[in-house]
């Protein structure tokens, strides 16, 4: 099977990540994880990755998904890549700081299943086109 497109999800529960790459995985994707975005900032930069798309939780130890946000796009990191926020923090302040940071697209986790996540983001990356 070719695969669809590659994405990194970047996310610090191990159920969460497991899950969520499970998904990506059966519907054709090639998956790539990080536990956290200095994880992920180490993999971008390593450049073995050709990623399609950056999935990204906001709520993490350490580095958030914001300040992995402005990293990014401080040393342009992932310019051909989309970077979607897959977080429980639904309002619209942090909606908006995260589209103004680089953020292609926004989902709330509880919202959500994981199927409709990979629905969504697969939406995303076909329009991007």
């Amino acid at each position: 099977m070719k695969t669809k497109a590659t994405i990194l999800i970047i996310d610090d529960d191990e159920f969460l990540l497991d899950m969520y790459s499970l998904k990506f995985r059966q519907s054709g994707w090639g998956v790539d994880i990080a536990m956290n975005p200095t994880e992920a900032i180490e993999k971008i930069k390593d450049g073995n990755l050709s990623l399609n798309v950056v999935l990204l939780d906001l709520v993490m130890p350490n580095m958030d998904g914001f300040d992995f946000l402005e990293v990014v796009k401080k040393e342009n990191l992932l310019k051909d890549s989309q970077l979607v926020v897959l977080s429980n923090l639904g309002q619209q302040e942090n909606i908006d700081k995260a589209m103004k940071l680089g953020a292609s697209g926004y989902l709330v986790k509880a919202y959500l299943t994981p199927v409709e996540v990979v629905d969504k983001v697969s939406e995303l990356l076909e329009k991007k086109k």
